[in-house]
């Protein structure tokens, strides 16, 4: 249970809206993350980057991301039932390096649509004092909205120092990079990825106003903004009365900046816009039909029908767009749930993998959701596979069905269709469920201090 006085205010949480990013510090002493750097630096020189298994071989990091400041944070921004993904890595700047260059990360070597909702975010971490001169990270403020690079990302860019113990709350999806180390020591950062589990249907911070009110972010993508703040709220923000001729026109502009603003306007429109919007999503310009299709997920319950009709269009991009918007849309879509499952059979592995994960976020219908994604944990796409496992978790009890499916899902080849079906079995909850996993995880158990050295 998280104490309510370390969830974020309003404020904060328009801060991370905004930017996409905010940085807290863990209340430990530095004694604590001295020894972290340390045991992180022999880790490194006798093995190397331990990547994933680098929580195992330095457990001590799960307490920092056990301090309730931080699970405050993850729990204002994803939801009170947010998971510690999988997926960790350790990324070291260095010394004297010229650090690197600025990106999105990938999901692990996958391409997706990207959420500008609040559904995944990182942890930045530093064990060690972090300024200007050792090698910080730098973020791009409201860059998690964008697909292009900036013309000039080190203008824009911002450095995120502070003392050890200081992490970076940041959406998934920002431009970042690692900026030049001037010194002679090593700089560290723990990157650890969370995820929402269930859609939020009331704010989950210390929420007191409902109006968009920090001036401080300024006003680049207002309707961008208000869009995701309202639905962290469970509300929309669907009303306003927008020129839709003007702004589809606006949304077929080469300015992203501007196309997304004009996207966002035309949601706010609601379903007046559903029709240009859909014609959007059949552009061949594929920032067109990705800004339409954020739009017509944030419309919700009134674009339904035609995302459905689209499902069946024979260009794999629409498709897959349209199946992308209809997981975005949440609970608001889940008269399509059965449409979405028969995508489960459509030749692009890419409208799958979709597909797959839409089925997760509307998760609804389970006598008709989780069979199907029973079935795709046996698709021949890594991808399908491990975004059907992920999603078959956000059912929690409704997905026990799939308990055999999943139980042999745990011996998949691919660490993260392996790993998700764990995750799947820990939210199932149920005591079939946990036996299987407690049965997987004994066999599977790492012990953080055999090494080389003590074999026993």
């Amino acid at each position: 249970m998280t104490d309510p006085k370390y969830l974020l205010d309003d404020r904060k949480m328009q801060e991370f809206i905004a930017n996409g990013f905010i940085t807290i510090k863990v209340d430990l002493p530095p004694e604590f993350h001295e020894e972290i750097y340390r045991k992180t630096d022999e880790v490194f020189l006798k093995e190397g980057n331990p990547g994933n298994n680098v929580l195992p071989r330095i457990p001590e990091i799960q307490t920092v991301f056990d301090q309730p400041e931080v699970h405050g944070a993850f729990s204002s921004i994803l939801g009170r039932d947010h998971a510690m993904h999988i997926h960790r890595h350790c990324h070291f700047n260095k010394p004297n390096g010229p650090g690197g260059g600025w990106h999105k990360d990938s999901y692990w070597g996958y391409y997706k649509l990207r959420y500008h909702r609040n559904r995944w975010a990182m942890a930045f971490y530093y064990p060690q004092d972090v300024e200007l001169i050792n090698g910080p990270t730098g973020v791009i403020p409201h860059t998690h909205c964008y697909m292009d690079r900036l013309e000039n990302p080190d203008d824009a860019g911002v450095s995120v120092c502070g003392e050890a113990g200081t992490i970076a709350v940041v959406h998934f999806d920002i431009w970042h990079r690692a900026m030049p180390n001037q010194v002679d020591m090593t700089r560290y950062m723990m990157k650890f990825q969370f995820t929402r589990m269930s859609e939020p249907s009331q704010p989950d911070w210390n929420h007191t106003d409902e109006a968009w009110s920090n001036t401080d972010v300024g006003d680049r993508h207002p309707f961008v903004w208000n869009s995701i703040w309202e639905w962290s709220r469970g509300s929309n923000a669907n009303g306003h009365a927008g020129n839709v001729d003007a702004l589809t026109r606006t949304l077929h502009d080469g300015d992203e900046h501007a196309r997304l603003n004009a996207a966002y306007e035309l949601a706010a429109t609601g379903e007046p816009a559903v029709g240009p919007l859909c014609r959007a999503l059949q552009s061949e310009d594929d920032g067109v039909k990705l800004n339409a299709a954020y739009a017509l997920g944030a419309i919700g319950e009134p674009a339904v029908p035609e995302l459905k009709a689209a499902l069946g269009h024979d260009d794999e991009k629409v498709r897959g767009h349209a199946v992308f918007a209809l997981g975005d849309a949440g609970q608001a879509a889940v008269e399509a749930v059965s449409a979405i499952a028969h995508t489960l059979n459509d030749p692009s592995e890419w409208v799958r993998h979709h597909a797959a994960e839409a089925l997760g976020t509307i998760a609804g219908d389970p006598d008709v959701s989780v069979p199907a994604l029973a079935n795709a944990l046996k698709d021949d796409n890594d991808q399908v596979r491990y975004n059907a496992a992920y999603a078959l978790a956000r059912f929690g009890t409704d997905g026990e069905s799939a308990i055999p499916a999943l139980s042999e899902a745990l011996q998949d080849e691919n660490r993260y269709a392996s790993g998700h079906a764990a995750v799947a079995l820990q939210y199932i909850g149920t005591p079939d469920a946990l036996n299987i996993l407690l049965d997987h995880l004994n066999t599977a158990r790492w012990c953080p201090i055999t090494t080389r050295e003590d074999l026993y």
